[in-house]
């Protein structure tokens, strides 16, 4: 009988424990969520990375406000409204700063290119992205991809070409992100996809790089940089086409006869 009582005791004093150590990380939990609720609030917001924008658009777009709580908005669905809202932008890092500051980082697109389209010049980014819609006749400011007919443009949406061109725009995307990177978009006049079976690229006002679809066009443009970049070849006066449709690294150059 002494072991069976025995036996209850410590089975209550276990169970006591149990109940006591569970309210205390519910205590403990409840005074985390009031301290961050209570004193983590968002008194400054820094904006980095921005040009096109101004920081009040990045934080207009992101809808955080002086005094809202600095853990308990959701980054992922702010990074969707600012990218929704402001279609230049490309790549966003939101962190925390403690205790009162959010950071936003913004990576805006390099020079769009334009697809004209009827009335309406189509700006594109590096990634396919339509940024922007203007007036046709505005597209003499950016290099113009021609040769192709968007399905149902609008801004902030990825272009897409008819089913019988994907071989074409997954060129294209490619060939625009090796530009990006080699650094030589800026100088680009025009990307031309009318001949099916030849890429044509217009660059720097005086040349015209022949390139075959589906090539890797890092390679290509490296080897192309490099033959522009020799001095003992290029002159400044001179133009004419590149030949870079060949497998083996090889570039052949025929210069404008003038």
């Amino acid at each position: 009988m002494a072991r069976r009582r025995n036996s209850s005791r410590h089975h209550k004093r276990g169970r006591f424990a149990f109940l006591y150590k569970m309210l205390s990380m519910l205590v403990i939990c409840g005074a985390i969520i009031a301290a961050l609720t209570l004193f983590f609030r968002v008194d400054t917001v820094e904006v980095t990375g921005q040009q096109r924008y101004t920081a009040e658009d990045i934080r207009t777009a992101a809808g955080v406000e002086a005094g809202d709580n600095l853990f308990l908005f959701n980054k992922y669905d702010m990074a969707g409204r600012i990218i929704a809202q402001l279609p230049y932008v490309e790549e966003i890092r939101i962190n925390r700063k403690l205790p009162d500051t959010l950071v936003i980082q913004v990576k805006e697109c390099a020079k769009p290119l334009a697809v004209v389209q009827g009335e309406s010049a189509w700006l594109v980014s590096t990634r396919g992205k339509i940024v922007e819609q203007t007036e046709a006749a505005a597209a003499g400011e950016y290099g113009v991809i021609s040769g192709c007919e968007l399905l149902t443009p609008s801004v902030g949406t990825r272009i897409a070409l008819a089913t019988e061109y994907t071989a074409q725009q997954e060129s294209l995307f490619s060939l625009l992100g090796a530009l990006e990177n080699a650094g030589m978009l800026e100088k680009v006049d025009g990307i031309r996809l009318d001949d099916l079976s030849t890429l044509y690229l217009d660059y720097d006002g005086r040349f015209t790089v022949k390139l075959p679809y589906g090539a890797d066009y890092d390679f290509k443009l490296m080897a192309l940089k490099t033959y522009l970049e020799d001095t003992g070849v290029i002159q400044d006066n001179m133009s004419g086409t590149f030949d870079m449709q060949a497998d083996e690294d090889r570039t052949y150059f025929k210069p404008n006869v003038r």
